[in-house]
């Protein structure tokens, strides 16, 4: 299942176009249950989460915003809520940004899951696991590979992925590595929902810091992410985020995508 057959199966009603990418306006419950239902029934789906940065990085982009045409988008961040509101005159139904709502999903699925992790440095991803799997009790974790690998060692990892064949596979390699990642190397051979997951791994294991809860409420966890890390993610925020928005100006000035 990819975008074009989510389109059918759930109805155009539900997806808001945010400049040029079909993003999954749903409810948090009703997209954890839209993903255990995926993987119940076994549907090979690649899924990725669309925030300002990497809407900015597709952009410019083709290959990327091409290879995010055959994914299932959950929204994720404030700036995409802006987006909308711009757009289509109300925010997303709920932020589901993959550092909560991954969690989330796996705590809320009963049947048990074997998980692959691949990606991070193999510390985090070990510790991510640990993390995961008290949360989680129900599944299986297993960590395939750090995500610093050369392409020699590629293949061994493919085949690992194949042999587990696990039914959840979390792949935290960062925008737009991850995704090209999986749309290159994956398939139904390979798992069932492959999701690009970005810094997940990180935060699990608590290597980087969450903003405390009152921020995240207030919408405001990139402020915090920056005041961590200003070297990496000054970029990323102070010329992204209005980037972002002009190019969203332009997208409704153009009349491109809010058609409903």
């Amino acid at each position: 299942m990819n975008m074009h057959t989510a389109r059918a199966a759930i109805g155009r009603d539900t997806l808001k176009t945010i400049l040029g990418i079909p993003v999954l306006a749903i409810r948090w419950d009703d997209a954890i249950a839209l993903l255990a239902r995926l993987v119940a029934e076994r549907r090979f789906t690649k899924v990725s989460f669309l925030n300002a940065h990497n809407a900015n990085i597709a952009f410019t982009d083709p290959t990327f915003a091409e290879v995010l045409d055959d994914f299932l988008i959950l929204p994720d961040g404030v700036g995409v809520d802006m987006a909308s509101t711009l757009l289509y005159g109300a925010p997303f139904p709920d932020n589901l940004n993959g550092t909560d709502f991954i969690p989330a999903f796996l705590q809320a699925s009963s049947r048990p899951l074997t998980v692959g992790l691949l990606g991070a440095t193999r510390v985090n991803a070990e510790a991510a696991s640990s993390k995961l799997s008290a949360l989680a009790m129900q599944h299986r974790f297993v960590v395939i590979h750090d995500g610093y690998f050369s392409a020699a060692e590629e293949p061994a990892i493919i085949d690992a992925i194949a042999k587990l064949r696990p039914d959840v596979l979390l792949v935290a390699m960062g925008v737009p590595r991850q995704e090209l990642w999986i749309a290159r190397h994956i398939d139904h051979r390979h798992c069932t929902l492959p999701i690009a997951v970005g810094a997940l791994l990180d935060f699990l294991s608590g290597t980087v810091p969450r903003a405390p809860l009152w921020m995240r409420r207030l919408r405001l966890e990139w402020l915090f992410r920056l005041w961590i890390e200003p070297g990496r993610l000054w970029r990323r925020y102070v010329v992204g985020n209005p980037l972002f928005l002009w190019r969203v100006v332009g997208q409704k000035l153009s009349g491109a995508g809010a058609n409903h």
